[in-house]
């Protein structure tokens, strides 16, 4: 039999070009099945007013995205890396640097944010003056946050700090506490419940105003909102800094009015737009 046969030629180049076809549409299939999935993002309470107007704006735009809340700060970084969730928004890049150390994550950052401002507050003492000797001082229990209540008590007055060691400071830095405070460490998130506890204590705005222990404006010191390094970033796995539905977001978040409006209400004057600096 003739191997040279045109209508077995011709059959055979109509299943090879339907192969493809099929492969190609199975492909867009996929890409398609990809974005219309829900971009999820992990979060804390401080910061879900805003991003739930930004997932309110995003849906308009078509971009799909799912807010995971936590009441930690060690989960919603596990849950990244454990690819559970698409991208955090929580913490600055001090504290990434150390959860990528501790836990052996290879988050990467994605987008700036704000900048939040961080104080020292007081229930019993009316002024930075007042803080007796042997005072006891509640600060972040996290490395990073920790040394930014310590580096806050020095611009106080009240401690003084090695020279140099900056975000990575800890209490073996302190070379002089003439009023001996006794400082403990909390859980960040813990900080507003403790004042009634202290006599001063480390404190950030947004979660005050969610404990309502004390108002957010009547710190005895703020550390000031210049500190880009504090700076609240979208953080993801390596690949994830490529995912156009959180590039989307993250253009809501940063150019949206309503979004913008949302920050205003439950930040006031406690936050910096890090993305206009």
């Amino acid at each position: 039999m003739s191997t040279n046969n045109p209508i077995r030629h011709a059959a055979a180049r109509w299943l090879k070009t339907f192969a493809i076809a099929a492969v190609a549409s199975s492909t867009m299939g996929l890409a398609q099945a990809a974005a219309d999935k829900p971009l999820k993002l992990g979060t804390t309470a401080a910061f879900v007013p805003a991003l739930e107007v930004a997932v309110q704006e995003a849906a308009a735009q078509g971009v799909k995205v799912e807010l995971v809340e936590f009441t930690d700060w060690n989960t919603p970084n596990l849950t990244v890396a454990k690819s559970d969730i698409d991208a955090n928004y929580f913490q600055h890049i001090p504290f990434l640097e150390n959860a990528n150390k501790e836990g052996g994550f290879n988050l990467v950052p994605a987008a700036i944010g704000i900048i939040n401002n961080v104080g020292l507050y007081s229930k019993k003492h009316k002024a930075l003056s007042d803080i007796p000797v042997g005072a006891k001082v509640a600060i972040a229990g996290d490395a990073v946050n920790g040394a930014r209540g310590l580096q806050l008590l020095e611009k106080a007055g009240l401690i003084k700090l090695r020279p140099g060691t900056g975000y990575k400071t800890t209490q073996g830095d302190i070379v002089d506490n003439p009023k001996k405070l006794r400082i403990i460490e909390l859980e960040a998130v813990q900080l507003a419940r403790a004042l009634d506890d202290v006599d001063l204590a480390q404190g950030m705005p947004h979660y005050l105003k969610l404990a309502g222990t004390i108002d957010p404006a009547k710190a005895l010191i703020f550390d000031g909102q210049g500190q880009k390094v504090y700076a609240v970033h979208f953080v993801t796995r390596p690949e994830g800094k490529d995912d156009e539905r959180l590039k989307k977001f993250v253009k809501v978040y940063h150019t949206s009015p309503a979004v913008r409006a949302a920050l205003d209400q439950h930040s006031g004057q406690f936050y910096t737009a890090a993305w206009e600096h």
